[in-house]
């Protein structure tokens, strides 16, 4: 007896800060182009304008998603001369978004960028294109004709993707400098440092140790924790969160909202 083989359908996932109306829309477009594919909304909820955020979860979730098309849209310049871009990865998915760094830690995660094109033949665009939704009228498109099997070099010219304006941690004078990347749903702090950085900076750092967090105008003395509930409800911690990055937080609680936290770069250094 044999067993026909099963062929998965073309998987497309969308990460916006649309909300869920406009991303709704959206994947409809996917929908409407493309009616066999499988269309997940990964997210609706990235911060408006946030692009670090969007390219943080972006590059923590599309490893655990099929290999498909993904869309990213995060785009405070829709409508300017930054380019509209298609990412073929070294694991054969394609990311497709703008080009404002927002694909391409994501892009490195899924194993390199092997090729991109700009998004510019009409033919893979909605009819009419307006200078304001391009993830309806350009990404959404152009998402449905690559899971259909377009040839991503159709699309338009090869182009070098801009990477993540985020600045990189520096660890100098027994302090770690680190930059912001977003305010997790719980309120907790990450920030562009893992614990390797944290350990170049300081030395080991024994979980337990008490440290001081800094940033313009305020700071906090934490304790370096394992996990949330390492320390007492209430209390504030830093410690690696899932993403691998350090995260400053309060178990139970948020630590943006309790420190008057509003994105800037923070410092760490051994509490005195």
């Amino acid at each position: 007896m044999s067993v026909a083989p099963s062929f998965a359908p073309p998987f497309v996932s969308l990460t916006t800060d649309f909300g869920a109306a406009y991303t709704a829309i959206c994947a409809g477009v996917v929908h409407t182009i493309a009616p066999g594919a499988t269309v997940l909304v990964l997210s609706d909820e990235v911060r408006p304008y946030a692009v670090a955020e969007g390219a943080m979860l972006l590059v923590q979730a599309l490893p655990y998603l099929p290999v498909g098309v993904h869309v990213g849209v995060v785009d405070p310049g829709v409508g300017t001369p930054r380019r509209p871009l298609a990412v073929e990865t070294g694991r054969g998915d394609v990311l497709v978004g703008p080009d404002n760094g927002l694909l391409v830690p994501a892009a490195e995660e899924l194993g390199g960028v092997v090729r991109a094109h700009v998004l510019e033949n009409p033919a893979y665009r909605l009819p009419r294109v307006s200078s304001t939704f391009h993830g309806r009228d350009i990404f959404s498109p152009a998402a449905a004709h690559l899971a259909g099997g377009a040839d991503i070099a159709a699309f338009g010219p090869r182009a070098a993707p801009l990477p993540l304006d985020v600045a990189p941690p520096r660890a100098e004078d027994g302090v770690l400098t680190a930059a912001y990347l977003y305010t997790d749903r719980f309120g907790s702090v990450i920030v562009n440092a893992g614990p390797d950085d944290l350990a170049a900076a300081l030395g080991p750092v024994a979980f337990g140790a008490a440290l001081e967090v800094s940033w313009p105008g305020r700071a906090a003395r934490v304790t370096f924790a394992e996990t949330f509930g390492s320390v007492p409800v209430g209390e504030p911690l830093l410690l690696t969160d899932s993403s691998g990055r350090l995260g400053f937080a309060v178990n139970q609680g948020s630590a943006a909202e309790r420190f008057g936290f509003r994105g800037e770069a923070v410092a760490v250094r051994l509490a005195d």
